[in-house]
């Protein structure tokens, strides 16, 4: 066989190879944990800590299983020889680490028994490093060669100039710079700068990732690492085989979530039951719309779900997503908006009747027995902030408290003695008689609607 000769080449063949940089307390150690857990697929995680066995504080506790933490091998390391590293790399490959972690790679630079140290001690002159720049490439040899993924971290340090042309001095921030040997980056597949929890990429050979900047970076990034590696789950894949499952409400809208962040919804499939040429977007709409409708077909189903659902698809923007409902014989098309609307009106409960024998109260409400008759759960925040806006726009100034309160008690047929003393399900009343007036004479309309009100509780009741 020609010894020169070319063999097809697979990205698969690759690994990871990540440094985070940052000043100290910036969030590498944990971030590194995180994204090697996204790498690692269930595989063994080994760290070298340089850092005081300061990485021990992301373990887990054993029995504890609430209060969280990572798996991983831990190697504590008090001198930084870079030949020591050479001999914790290979204990890494004998161990068949997924992924090795060294934390902090700075510490074989600048540490005790480092590369300077060693030059220094030699005399630190140029010809010096005739010794040193040997033992740091076997390292760096040791390390780029490790047959798993590998992730340092490495710190940085502030930089600032100084100006004295002028009549006082002026110090200018010029940017940071890596405690490590300049240019060492350049190994690396990808660099993220860490501040303050937040990663920024600032150099990658992974096209998708460039610019990038997520708070807390993870496993999620290094699934997507993996992805461009061609080693991860296809994740349009992941997607559909998952959208055929069981679904939640809250499970279907994670899935949609996942889709745009790894931006696949506009990706091309075939439908998973029907074979037809689909989207996955069009599949997550329709799976979505499966969901919303079993809900609201279910017996379970309640006025203040009801409502609550149909917050939720304003806030999450999903209320106008469409749906085919099959009505008199023939298919028409709505918004979930509107199935959820009208399920909501078919559950609103009937307002509380006023007992015979009462008289007005001074709020021109007759007074009942407040919640207890009314029910429900108590009124939401979001709810209470909804109706002071509202009414603020129907022309009731929400300084007035005596005002609001006598409106809100007409609406819901009881005297209410704060606004905190509304059920969820009367919250959800008056909100959509509040929305019920629109356009440019919706104060009018409102103050009529008002009296109307007082003037039917101030009519006697006949036996």
């Amino acid at each position: 066989m020609n010894a020169f000769s070319f063999a097809p080449a697979t990205r698969e063949q690759a690994r990871a190879r990540i440094g985070l940089q940052g000043p100290a307390g910036c969030g590498k150690t944990k971030t590194a944990l995180r994204i090697a857990e996204g790498l690692a697929q269930g595989g063994q995680i080994g760290l070298i800590d340089t850092e005081r066995r300061s990485a021990l504080t992301y373990a887990i506790v054993p029995g504890k299983p609430h209060l969280g933490g990572h798996e991983f091998g831990h190697m504590p390391m008090n001198s930084y020889d870079p030949r020591n590293l050479i001999k914790a790399v290979h204990e890494a490959e004998l161990a068949r680490l997924e992924v090795l972690i060294v934390d902090s790679w700075s510490h074989f630079w600048t540490g005790r028994g480092g590369l300077l140290e060693i030059v220094n001690q030699s005399g630190g002159t140029f010809s010096d490093w005739k010794k040193g720049n040997p033992i740091e490439q076997d390292m760096l040899d040791a390390l780029l060669n490790f047959s798993g993924h590998l992730i340092v971290t490495m710190r940085t340090k502030t930089h600032y100039a100084i100006d004295t042309t002028g009549p006082k001095q002026k110090i200018t921030k010029v940017g940071t710079k890596v405690v490590q040997r300049e240019g060492t980056e350049y190994e690396l597949g990808l660099i993220i700068d860490m501040v303050e929890g937040t990663g920024t990429v600032t150099k990658t050979r992974y096209e998708p990732l460039e610019g990038l900047t997520i708070h807390h970076p993870g496993e999620e990034l290094g699934q997507q690492v993996l992805e461009q590696l061609g080693q991860g789950i296809d994740p349009v894949a992941a997607i559909v085989d998952a959208a055929t499952a069981d679904l939640t409400l809250d499970a279907a809208l994670q899935l949609s979530a996942d889709a745009a962040r790894r931006n696949v919804r506009q990706a091309n499939i075939l439908h998973p039951t029907g074979g037809q040429p689909t989207t996955v977007d069009a599949l997550l709409r329709e799976r979505l719309g499966d969901v919303v409708t079993g809900l609201l077909a279910d017996e379970s189903m309640t006025y203040e779900r009801a409502i609550e659902m149909h917050r939720r698809a304003e806030a999450g923007g999903w209320i106008a997503v469409e749906r085919m409902v099959e009505e008199d014989g023939g298919l028409v098309m709505f918004t979930l908006g509107d199935l959820i609307k009208a399920r909501g009106t078919e559950l609103r409960p009937a307002p509380p009747k006023a007992p015979q024998d009462s008289t007005p109260n001074s709020s021109g409400a007759t007074p009942t027995q407040g919640q207890q008759q009314s029910g429900g759960e108590a009124v939401t925040a979001p709810q209470s902030r909804k109706i002071f806006a509202t009414l603020a726009e129907l022309g009731l100034d929400n300084s007035d408290r005596e005002r609001r309160l006598r409106a809100i008690s007409l609406i819901v047929g009881r005297q209410v003695p704060t606004q905190n003393d509304l059920t969820f399900g009367e919250a959800a009343v008056v909100i959509e008689t509040l929305d019920s007036f629109e356009g440019e004479n919706a104060p009018d309309h409102f103050r009529e609607h008002l009296n109307t009100l007082l003037e039917a509780v101030k009519q006697p009741s006949h036996a």
